[in-house]
């Protein structure tokens, strides 16, 4: 439970109608594999220990004693469990009759959640054996023993602060305002539902958008257990379409029509962290529910659950190629706005044959598109120095003549050379001075080319460059508009490859292609026999492990040490643990003391969920100190 991960599941067992030794035999069964798996929290079907479909036998004295036996029974078992167990059962009170789910853990029935909702249309007149509950919490005498008996109790693990688990039943979650809306506002982090829903043709899809939009809303986890094979087909199917999601993320779901149990794991370190990022979802201040404790051993659970190694990019190709298209028309109307806004004549865009100018140039040409103005307005500019390569020269050149922009070169060599006079730099001495020169002196080219033309310098630099801190200050560092600036690395490479697949110009596409194929590379190095000696990949690492950190780190909020334990899981077979530290401890340095340079951001559009903007996303001090940081990545690395 390290970290705030725990693992739970959702179980359907086989059942008989009323059988319902049969039927605790076959919960205990799943219950020990379950626990034995490792499942801290395991949820059964709604009145699994009957069986959902008895209809007026419910109102058989013979099965609802029967029913209280096996539950007293079943909650004996979990004497030698770890686990928080939910139960569907029938449960008579004041001559009524309930259908609750009974939380158990360590032997003891700790509380019933009534269903609050009861169906009474179409398939479903559970209003004919069953009442709704209380609308709150009282106790109830129970095997002699005062348990809790209500809606939305609240279990609260009494060492692991931010595990609270409330449970609701099957048709609460279809209701207008589902119990666990006010549970979440008063702290459940984990909502289980005991379900009985029957298979009709496309309620899979509703349900599992209800289900991960219900985890979305309260910002959750939600274990859905639904009933399965077994049940009474008199008039219905069950398919056991077990669901557990987290956050909107459906992290398992069961194959339907085939009684077993899932897993997976819940962070509930990020589901609280996530709370306090959203200033929307507020707890209520005043605790009204039933806060009933429960106890978990602090063991370690083993992770299986997947983290993308690509969290920025879509794996399925249509959803990629929908996002491509989608962050191309984002950037692309943002800059079509600042355009028409200033009225500029032209946008100065500076082309080195680079991934980054080349969608930055690509993007300054949908704009140009929607705005209805030539692209010979698109002022592309070539910078050659010291360190350009043929290759990268070559396809900079191609790549603004078949945009149909207007190309210009101006080589920098002399002017830099002539700065390192004045400043009295050895040409011989390739220091960071001899870089940012460069890097500086191109960006006072394309500064004053646009006070020529009366247009915009639009920024090329990525998110990934941002966070690391891999731009010369007041160099690349610096635009009037800044078209890249939230979009990672990893993804800049399938946009541009997104848009040479689908451009109609077969040579354009040719060059776009060569580009992903150059290494990644400032350039400001002479080059070794005509080829690029500076890869910045080997400078500062892995884009795509930088990306990893960057969004775990941002949009997750984990700490080092939890962010190197999944990266080796999800890296694994690709980098080395020793690897995936050195960069990260690198990741970790640079992203601190290299804030400065984010502090005083050009404008840029936010394309998705992680972005570094001062003005949104991403406040920090310049001189924050980084020590805390580096000595949790050190404490899980063993260093």
């Amino acid at each position: 439970m390290r970290h705030g991960f725990i693992k739970v599941a959702a179980a359907t067992p086989d059942i008989r109608v009323a059988d319902v030794d049969y039927n605790k035999g076959q919960i205990i069964k799943q219950m020990d594999e379950a626990a034995e798996a490792g499942a801290k929290i395991i949820v059964f079907p709604e009145l699994c220990i009957t069986g959902y479909t008895c209809s007026d036998l419910f109102l058989q004295d013979i099965l609802l004693s029967s029913a209280k036996k096996a539950l007293v029974e079943i909650a004996e078992h979990t004497k030698n469990l770890d686990a928080l167990v939910f139960v569907g059962v029938p449960i008579a009170v004041g001559g009524e009759l309930y259908n609750v789910a009974a939380a158990l853990n360590h032997g003891n029935i700790l509380g019933f959640t009534t269903k609050s909702f009861l169906p009474n249309y179409g398939e479903f007149y559970e209003m004919r054996q069953f009442r709704p509950g209380p609308k709150k919490a009282e106790k109830i005498l129970f095997g002699g023993k005062e348990i809790p008996f209500g809606p939305q109790l609240l279990f609260v693990e009494n060492q692991m602060a931010n595990l609270i688990v409330s449970a609701e039943i099957c048709e609460d979650v279809w209701s207008p305002v589902p119990p666990s809306i006010e549970a979440a506002r008063e702290g459940a982090t984990v909502i289980v539902n005991c379900s009985a829903s029957d298979e009709t043709i496309g309620k899979a899809s509703y349900r599992e958008a209800l289900i991960s939009g219900q985890s979305a809303r309260l910002i959750s986890g939600y274990i859905y257990a639904n009933a399965g094979e077994g049940e009474s087909t008199t008039d219905l199917v069950f398919g056991g379409h077990n669901l557990i999601a987290e956050n909107g993320t459906i992290l398992a779901e069961a194959k339907r029509f085939s009684n077993g149990i899932i897993y997976t794991e819940f962070d509930v370190q990020k589901i609280a962290n996530e709370r306090r990022k959203n200033t929307t979802f507020t707890e209520t201040q005043e605790h009204v529910l039933p806060r009933i404790p429960f106890g978990l051993e602090q063991t370690e659970t083993i992770l299986t659950r997947t983290f993308p190694s690509r969290p920025f990019v879509p794996r399925d190709d249509q959803e990629r190629a929908k996002r491509c298209e989608e962050i191309l028309t984002i950037q692309a109307m943002g800059l079509k706005k600042r355009l028409a806004h200033t009225h500029a004549k032209s946008a100065v865009v500076g082309i080195s044959g680079g991934l980054d100018s080349t969608l930055a140039l690509l993007v300054t040409a949908k704009a140009f598109d929607a705005l209805g103005l030539e692209r010979s307005g698109i002022t592309a500019v070539t910078m050659p120095c010291f360190g350009t390569t043929d290759r990268t020269y070559q396809n900079a050149c191609k790549m603004s003549l078949k945009v149909g922009a207007t190309l210009r070169e101006v080589r920098i060599g002399d002017a830099v050379m002539q700065h390192f006079k004045d400043i009295g730099h050895d040409l011989q001495d390739h220091s960071v001075t001899y870089e940012n020169s460069q890097a500086r002196e191109r960006t006072q080219v394309l500064m004053d080319i646009a006070n020529q033309t009366g247009g915009l310098v639009i920024g090329t630099g990525d998110m990934s460059e941002l966070a690391l801190g891999w731009a010369t200050y007041n160099g690349d560092h610096m635009s009037m508009y800044g078209v890249n600036a939230s979009v990672p690395k990893t993804l800049v490479r399938h946009l541009v490859h997104y848009y040479a697949d689908t451009c109609e110009d077969s040579s354009l596409k040719e060059v776009l292609y060569d580009v992903l194929d150059t290494p990644v590379s400032p350039e400001l190095l002479p080059p070794k026999d005509g080829e690029i000696a500076q890869k910045t990949e080997d400078l500062v690492g892995p884009y795509e492990l930088h990306d990893f950190f960057l969004y775990y780190f941002l949009r997750m909020g984990y700490e080092p040490g939890k962010i190197y334990r999944i990266a080796k899981l999800s890296f694994a077979g690709e980098y080395d643990d020793e690897t995936i530290y050195k960069w990260l401890r690198t990741f970790c340095w640079r992203f601190f003391s290299q804030q400065f340079k984010r502090s005083c951001l050009p404008d840029g559009p936010k394309v998705g969920t992680v972005a570094l903007s001062p003005r949104g996303d991403w406040r920090m001090p310049s001189d924050a100190c980084v020590a805390l940081w580096i000595q949790n990545l050190e404490k899980e690395a063993g260093k």
